[in-house]
C-alpha cells in the first residue's frame, strides 16, 4: 500500500489522528518538502513525535518514484507533505502510476493553505480563481505567469492566491511584489495595484495577516517564512469588512465594494 498523508500547516502537529496511525502502522516512511515545508518543525522534531524514522526524497525522486513504488508492492509505505498532498500534480501522477502497478492507495488530508487563507483573511472560497507561483529569477528573466494570473483573474472580477518560492531560499511577500511591480513597470497595464493581502505563518499560533494597498504593503515587515499573499478582486462588502478588521485594511476600501 503507499498512503499520501498531508502535514498540515505549520509545524509536526497539525498532522490528523488518522495520519498520525498511518505513519505508526508504516513499514516506511517517506516525505518530500519540495512543495511545501514545516517551518514551525525540523526533521528530528516530526521523527521524535511520530516514532518513526523518515527519509527525505528530492523532487527527483520522488518524480521517479523507483524506490516509492518497488517498496510500496510489498510493504506499507506512506509519503508525507505539507499541506494536503493532493494539492501537488506529481503526487497525483505517482498515485496513478502506483494503482497501474496494482499497488493499493489512499490519500488522508491535511489542512491545506488554500482554505486556511479564506479563514484568515475572510475572503470568500467560490471567488478565487487560478492561482499561481511567483518564482526568483533564472538568469535575470523575470516570469511574466503570475502576473498574467492576476490580469485574468481580475478580468472575471477573482482573487488569485499567489504562492512563494522556496526552490532556493524562502521568498518574501516584500520580494514577489517587487519582482510584480517590475514586470508592472515594463508593461504598464494597471494589473499590480489597489488592495493586497499578504499572510505570514498560517497555521502558527500568532499568524500575520496584513491588507493594505501594494506600495504599503511592500514595505510592510511580515517576519519569518513562510509567506503567501492575494490579490483580490472587486471585494464583496463582507469580505472588505473581514479585511478592515481581520487585517487592518484601510477603512476606504469600505467605497470599494461590489
Amino acid at each position: 500500500m503507499l498512503t499520501f498523508i498531508g502535514l498540515g500547516l505549520y509545524d509536526e502537529k497539525d498532522i490528523t489522528l488518522k495520519g498520525l496511525e498511518a505513519i505508526k502502522d508504516a513499514d516506511l516512511v517517506f516525505a518530500e518538502f519540495y512543495t511545501s515545508a514545516l517551518a514551525g518543525s525540523t526533521l528530528e522534531t516530526m521523527e521524535q513525535l511520530y516514532g518513526k524514522k523518515i527519509v527525505v526524497l528530492s523532487r527527483e525522486d520522488v518524480e521517479r518514484a523507483d524506490q516509492i513504488l518497488t517498496r510500496a508492492k510489498d510493504q506499507n509505505v506512506v509519503l508525507l507533505s505539507g499541506g494536503d498532498s493532493m494539492i501537488a500534480t506529481t503526487h497525483v501522477d505517482l498515485r496513478l502510476r502506483a494503482i497501474d502497478q496494482g499497488i493499493h492507495t489512499r490519500v488522508i488530508h491535511g489542512p491545506s493553505i488554500c482554505s486556511a487563507v479564506c479563514g484568515l483573511t475572510g475572503l470568500q472560497n467560490y471567488r478565487f480563481g487560478k492561482s499561481a507561483t511567483v518564482t526568483f529569477p533564472y538568469k535575470e528573466q523575470i516570469s511574466e505567469a503570475p502576473y498574467d494570473t492576476i490580469k485574468a483573474n481580475k478580468e472575471h472580477n477573482l482573487h488569485t492566491l499567489l504562492f512563494m518560492d522556496i526552490t532556493e531560499k524562502y521568498m518574501t511577500i516584500n520580494q514577489a511584489i517587487e519582482l510584480l511591480l517590475r514586470v508592472e513597470r515594463s508593461r504598464e497595464e494597471g494589473v499590480i495595484k489597489g488592495i493586497a493581502v499578504g499572510i505570514a505563518r498560517a497555521g502558527s499560533e500568532n499568524p500575520m495577516v496584513k491588507a493594505d494597498y501594494v506600495d504599503r504593503l511592500q514595505k510592510y515587515d511580515f517576519g519569518p517564512s513562510l509567506h503567501i499573499m492575494v490579490f483580490p478582486g472587486r471585494l464583496h462588502f463582507l469580505e472588505a469588512e473581514a479585511l478592515i478588521k481581520l487585517a487592518g485594511a484601510p477603512l476606504e476600501i469600505r467605497s470599494e465594494v461590489l
